[in-house]
C-alpha cells in the first residue's frame, strides 16, 4: 500500500508519538562536521546528493523514513523540510538510505521526492535542495520519522546534524 502525500505530510501535526530508540549513522564521506567536498549545490560548483544514511532500531509497522532536510542557520529553510522532503522505503528494522541526487524530482531506489525545498528564484529545486550557503559554515540537519502505511509516526530522531557548509 502506497502511503500518500498528504497522508505523511500530516504527520507533522500527529500528536503522541512514542519515541523509539531509533538512530542513524551517515556514510559516503558525510561525518557531521565539514560537507564533503562537491555535495553542495551547482551554483556553489558541487553536484550534491543528499547524505547516505544507516538506519537503525526502526519500529515494526515503519513502512517508510521520511527525512526532512534543513537549513538551522537561515530562518527560511530552518524546518519542515526546507531543503526538502524525501521519503525512502523502509527494509527492515535496519535501513539503508541511499544517497539520492539534488535538484531532480527523478530519485532512485523507490525514494519519493514529498515536497519540494521551500527554496526559490535560482536555489529553485524540484526535490532536495543541496547545501547552497556559500561556505558560511551553516548547519545542516535532518529530521527523520518512521511512518507507518497510515502516515502515523511511529518513532523519530529530531535536528540530526550532517555537516556545515
Amino acid at each position: 500500500m502506497k502511503v500518500t502525500v498528504a497522508a505523511v505530510l500530516g504527520l507533522v501535526a500527529s500528536a503522541g508519538v512514542a519515541m523509539a530508540d531509533m538512530s542513524a549513522q551517515l556514510g559516503g564521506g558525510w561525518d557531521g562536521g565539514k560537507v564533503p567536498s562537491g555535495q553542495q549545490c551547482n551554483l556553489q560548483g558541487g553536484n550534491g546528493s543528499t547524505p547516505p544514511m544507516r538506519v537503525s532500531g526502526i519500529p515494526s509497522g515503519a513502512v517508510w523514513i521520511v527525512a526532512y532536510f534543513n537549513d538551522k542557520s537561515y530562518k527560511p529553510l530552518s524546518r519542515n523540510g526546507g531543503h526538502g522532503t524525501i521519503a525512502f522505503p523502509v527494509r527492515g528494522a535496519v535501513t539503508d538510505l541511499p544517497a539520492v541526487p539534488g535538484m531532480t524530482k527523478r530519485l532512485p531506489g523507490g525514494a519519493q521526492v514529498m515536497a519540494p525545498a521551500k527554496s526559490s528564484g535560482k536555489y529553485a529545486s524540484p526535490g532536495y535542495l543541496p547545501p547552497c550557503s556559500g561556505g558560511k559554515n551553516n548547519r545542516y540537519s535532518v529530521d527523520l520519522k518512521a511512518v507507518d502505511k497510515q502516515g502515523k509516526v511511529l518513532a523519530e530522531i529530531r535536528d540530526f546534524t550532517i555537516g556545515r557548509y
